[in-house]
């Protein structure tokens, strides 16, 4: 019943305004207060935090902090592919027939979820996915699964719902409402994307590569589409963006070239750069 009623509040709550008014507190001096219960709160290991908790001046710059050097080593081999993120795999799987699992007995579909027909679909028809929820206690920075060149971007404006246990259960098609900011790249194994799928409380979604793109803007409501031709390749385990509070990423790559390791299920714990899968039919280097 009090679940029924909260998820019934949800649907009118303003929850992109009362989203950006949390991320423009948690930037305040005067968040750094709530650090201390922060910690307790969600039972933060500070053993690879890469500096005391009392250095940071604001609650957003301990949420988005860095680790010690060494904390996240990267799987060297280059047949495989590292998780981009700490967190639990909510899914893992192959998309069959445009459908992806968001929990038992929920699916939504890959049109949805990238924002309509056209080649970012087809490329991922068939393909392999895993959702990652990354709790308030993660290190929330994004990280290059695989080696590769990002070629674009795409930035789809929507609603925030939380993308906790009892979102993902009992919203449909939660990932293809809420807003979301999708990575693709060219790599080995061919087109790759990392979706990052913003949440309530999120206050936005930032990319090492285009520091204009903030997510989360007053009045935005039309999709945008970004090429980038002069762009480097990224190496396998490099930063490339943050969540300013919480959220999912999802990670897509075309059929028959990824296969997920046997540990990877629904439930596991992952830690950025361990291996999550490998490459299929690409050389050791």
């Amino acid at each position: 019943m009090k679940e029924n009623l909260f998820l019934s509040a949800l649907h009118v709550l303003p929850k992109r305004t009362l989203s950006r008014l949390m991320g423009s507190f948690a930037r305040s001096p005067l968040s750094r207060r709530l650090i201390p219960f922060y910690i307790r709160r969600f039972d933060v290991d500070l053993s690879q935090v890469e500096k005391p908790a009392s250095q940071y001046e604001s609650l957003m710059e301990f949420f988005v902090r860095g680790l010690k050097e060494g904390a996240r080593p990267v799987d060297p081999d280059p047949r495989m592919v590292v998780s981009p993120v700490d967190g639990t795999v909510s899914q893992a799987g192959t998309v069959e027939e445009d459908t992806l699992i968001q929990a038992k007995g929920v699916q939504y579909s890959l049109e949805a979820l990238l924002g309509g027909a056209g080649t970012d679909v087809d490329s991922f028809r068939g393909g392999s996915y895993l959702t990652v929820y990354l709790s308030p206690r993660d290190y929330h920075r994004i990280h290059t699964p695989v080696a590769g060149r990002v070629t674009h971007l795409t930035w789809i404006p929507g609603t925030l719902f939380p993308v906790n246990e009892m979102g993902v259960r009992r919203i449909p098609g939660l990932f293809t409402r809420n807003e979301r900011l999708i990575t693709y790249m060219e790599t080995k194994a061919g087109r790759m994307a990392l979706v990052k799928v913003g949440a309530t409380n999120v206050g936005s979604i930032r990319v090492s590569y285009d520091p204009d793109i903030l997510t989360n803007r007053r009045g935005k409501k039309s999709p945008v589409r970004r090429e980038y031709r002069e762009i480097a390749v990224w190496e396998k385990g490099e930063e490339m963006g943050r969540f300013e509070f919480g959220s999912t990423v999802i990670l897509l790559f075309q059929a028959r070239s990824v296969q997920w390791l046997e540990p990877i299920r629904p439930g596991g714990r992952v830690q950025m750069g361990q291996p999550i899968g490998q490459l299929i039919d690409v050389p050791e280097s």
